[in-house]
């Protein structure tokens, strides 16, 4: 993942995104939020996302491995924040939200056993395939039963372009939470239009899918 920080260094960060996500602001009430419930963000970056489920009066856990991404999330959007050091993480804490910095994979479900729900716009989709896997089963591990994940993918032809982002199709989503979860397609359509960097590589598609997955534990 150090490919993951220089690419923060450099500012090489096409997927940011200034505003508010379209589908989670179409989609939240999949996760199925009570005032107050806190909402897990993984390679959570310095998601605009986070302060609409602030807004919303949700608190936020995320957890990213660029302290960089981190800072300007705070800075950008003038919360006040403390640092404290916490095992192998660097812990940013603001009002209602608290960002660990370090590896995803050394999270402990003791971390997230308050969350409700899990917001995942980037994340899947940043990972290699060799991943993906490990990524999903870790996540079955650190979070409660009961509990609701929005998922946002793109699947487009990968011969024609590399990722990040990856592609990522309906099939493999079903296989990797085909463990422990409910999984159900909210939606799914082809954006290719909007999406200049692939129509200038000559992309044939891009479908963008959103699911919405619930962890039964069994």
């Amino acid at each position: 993942m150090t490919d993951w920080i220089q690419r923060w260094q450099e500012g090489k960060i096409g997927w940011h995104r200034a505003q508010v996500n379209s589908k989670l602001v179409e989609f939240i009430t999949c996760l199925k939020l009570k005032q107050g419930d806190t909402v897990f963000v993984p390679l959570c970056g310095k998601s605009y996302d986070m302060v609409y489920l602030l807004e919303q009066g949700f608190k936020v856990i995320g957890v990213e491995l660029s302290s960089l991404a981190i800072e300007q999330f705070f800075d950008e959007n003038n919360l006040v924040f403390t640092i404290n050091q916490i095992d192998q993480f660097t812990l940013y804490q603001g009002e209602n939200i608290t960002l660990y910095c370090g590896d995803y994979f050394a999270l402990d479900k003791s971390v997230l056993k308050s969350v409700s729900a899990v917001y995942d716009r980037a994340a899947l989709v940043a990972l290699a395939v060799d991943l993906r896997a490990k990524y999903a089963q870790h996540l079955y591990f650190i979070i409660p039963n009961d509990c609701r994940v929005l998922l946002l993918t793109l699947n487009y032809p990968q011969s024609q372009i590399s990722g990040p982002p990856f592609a990522v199709d309906e099939d493999e989503v079903v296989s990797l939470f085909s463990k422990g979860f409910k999984c159900q397609q909210l939606q799914c359509f082809d954006d290719i239009k909007n999406e200049l960097k692939f129509l200038r590589a000559g992309v044939d598609f891009i479908q963008k899918a959103t699911y919405c997955l619930h962890k039964t534990g069994a």
